[in-house]
């Protein structure tokens, strides 16, 4: 176990109790990634933390396989669902950069608060490119920290090297969609709440 799957662990518990940060921007990123949704879609959301977004999706696609490499995270994920009854959602412990999955075999992924997580965020947007058939969409919300004022650029990523959050990339909204790009996605839409927040993008492979 890595120290960024230790945090998480610890954190579990924690994180499902606590509310969303903005309401009104979680909306928005739900109403606009259900305007692409269809019964017949087959879903992936790495990342899923304790599964809030992937069971307040569920209803709207015909399957979704949610997966977080913190097995405590899953835990509470798999009870909510129990609890909601909701069964077209399979939880695994499982991270994007090891899921074994053929090419080509979701409609849609979804990596929301994740790529300024990951070690290697190029590698990553690449297996979804590869993950997705053609016509899917990517869609995620990303801290863009190179993006943001000098303080947090200064003090997340001390934060990361002194084990109090995870360690954060740094990097711009340009070179996130550069990224994307040059992976072979076509950006489809692109929201920011306001200055300093998350970057929520849509991108489409053709």
């Amino acid at each position: 176990m890595n120290s960024s799957q230790a945090f998480w662990n610890r954190r579990a518990a924690k994180y499902a109790a606590s509310p969303v940060a903005d309401q009104a921007a979680y909306e928005e990123k739900l109403a606009r990634t259900r305007k692409l949704l269809t019964p017949d879609m087959t879903m992936l959301e790495f990342g899923c933390g304790t599964g809030s977004t992937a069971l307040i999706h569920a209803p709207n696609v015909r399957s979704i396989l949610a997966i977080d490499y913190s097995k405590e995270m899953i835990g509470i994920a798999r009870a909510k669902a129990e609890k909601a009854g909701i069964t077209n959602i399979t939880f695994k412990t499982d991270a994007i950069e090891t899921l074994a999955a053929a090419d080509a075999s979701f409609d849609i992924v979804l990596g929301m608060s994740i790529l300024h997580l990951v070690d290697d965020r190029r590698q990553v947007i690449s297996k979804v490119h590869e993950l997705l058939r053609p016509g899917g969409y990517f869609v995620s919300s990303t801290a863009c920290i190179g993006t943001m004022s000098p303080i947090p650029r200064w003090i997340l990523p001390l934060g990361g090297k002194l084990g109090l959050i995870p360690k954060i990339g740094i990097f711009t909204d340009e070179t996130l969609v550069h990224d994307l790009e040059t992976a072979g996605f076509v950006i489809a839409d692109k929201w920011r709440a306001k200055p300093g927040s998350a970057l929520f993008i849509i991108a489409q492979k053709p």
